[in-house]
């Protein structure tokens, strides 16, 4: 009698113990979803801060332009002031729209360089682990912006690690450069 009575206490508890199973599995779901994201941003993080001293180099031998500079980073906590004035002038003068200057404050690196003729070319550099087709938009959006800005050539480009076929298709056809990132080195 006591272990039918026990049996049916468990079998009463049963519903409610699936219950918390449901619940619990769906809060560890929850963590697993939130702790991709924070890797995947902690991936693209580690991937600028790396791109930030090997940039230069990278994009004067994937796009051929010399020398070029960094004028604006997310490591950079101010702009080159002569950069942000002629932004804001162009703002000013409704050269570029306010979507357009949030593009140019948002971008990842912009660079100034020249090419092997010794005209002076803009390249807006958006960086990602993989590559997608929001970083492509946001680069070609921000290379029309630069150009709209100084009216001088702008070149769109995004680094990364890797890029989908159709990916890179879609950067080549909207005249976007991919410039594939050097693997991480990590010692052991």
């Amino acid at each position: 009698m006591a272990v039918e009575r026990h049996s049916e206490s468990l079998v009463a508890q049963y519903p409610s113990n699936v219950s918390q199973i449901k619940s619990d599995l769906s809060q560890i779901k929850a963590d697993f979803s939130q702790i991709k994201s924070d890797l995947g941003q902690l991936k693209d993080s580690d991937l600028e801060d790396r791109l930030h001293r090997q940039l230069r180099l990278l994009v004067s031998n994937t796009l051929d332009l010399r020398p070029s500079r960094i004028v604006r980073s997310w490591l950079q906590h101010e702009p080159d002031a002569d950069f942000a004035r002629c932004v804001e002038d162009a703002v000013a003068r409704g050269r570029i729209t306010f979507d357009q200057e949030a593009s140019i404050d948002f971008a990842d690196f912009i660079m100034r360089a020249r090419r092997s003729d010794k005209t002076m070319v803009w390249v807006a550099v958006e960086a990602s682990n993989r590559v997608r087709a929001c970083d492509i938009e946001r680069a070609r959006v921000t290379a029309d912006a630069l150009q709209a800005v100084f009216n001088v050539d702008a070149v769109a480009a995004v680094a990364g690690y890797s890029i989908y076929a159709q990916d890179a298709e879609r950067a080549k056809s909207t005249q976007v450069h991919y410039l594939k990132a050097p693997p991480p080195v990590y010692w052991t």
